[in-house]
């Protein structure tokens, strides 16, 4: 072979490799506390399972209780909070932010996006504004991504 066609060869199994790890960056199990009527929490369970990861779902604990044992802020409470990995994922976060989270393993409680934004992941509608993914330890929160 020349040394071209090795160069391309070498090139396309490095981006290869760099796009599975960006993948594999995501833990293979998480653990969904919601309230057991909540449509849209079974829509993100479902997205998260695209993305390759085991979501095990559970509805008959006090949310409120997971809340405060992971360390959540007051007043940046949405609807489901998720244990994956060594984190806590408070509400409806944009993917790209889990993502980054595991790519970067910041020394933190987790990340959260308060409320129920339309247009996040399971959430319906378009995006309307911008989301202000917050990052928290010991309920002090800060920021994290803005998308």
């Amino acid at each position: 072979m020349n040394r071209p066609v090795i160069s391309l060869l070498l090139s396309g199994t490095l981006l290869m490799g760099a796009a599975s790890m960006a993948h594999a960056a995501l833990p293979e199990t998480a653990t969904l506390y919601m309230n057991p009527e909540c449509g849209c929490c079974h829509e993100y369970a479902r997205q998260l399972e695209e993305r390759d990861v085991t979501v095990t779902l559970i509805d008959d604990v006090e949310i409120g209780k997971i809340k405060q044992q992971v360390g959540l802020p007051y007043g940046k409470g949405s609807c489901h909070t998720i244990l994956m990995g060594d984190y806590a994922i408070e509400g409806h976060v944009p993917f790209e932010a889990v993502e980054t989270l595991f790519e970067q393993r910041p020394t933190i409680g987790g990340i959260g996006l308060a409320g129920m934004p339309i247009g996040t992941p399971g959430m319906p509608g378009p995006k309307q504004d911008d989301w202000e993914v917050y990052q928290f330890t010991d309920r002090q929160p800060m920021p994290f991504m803005t998308r």
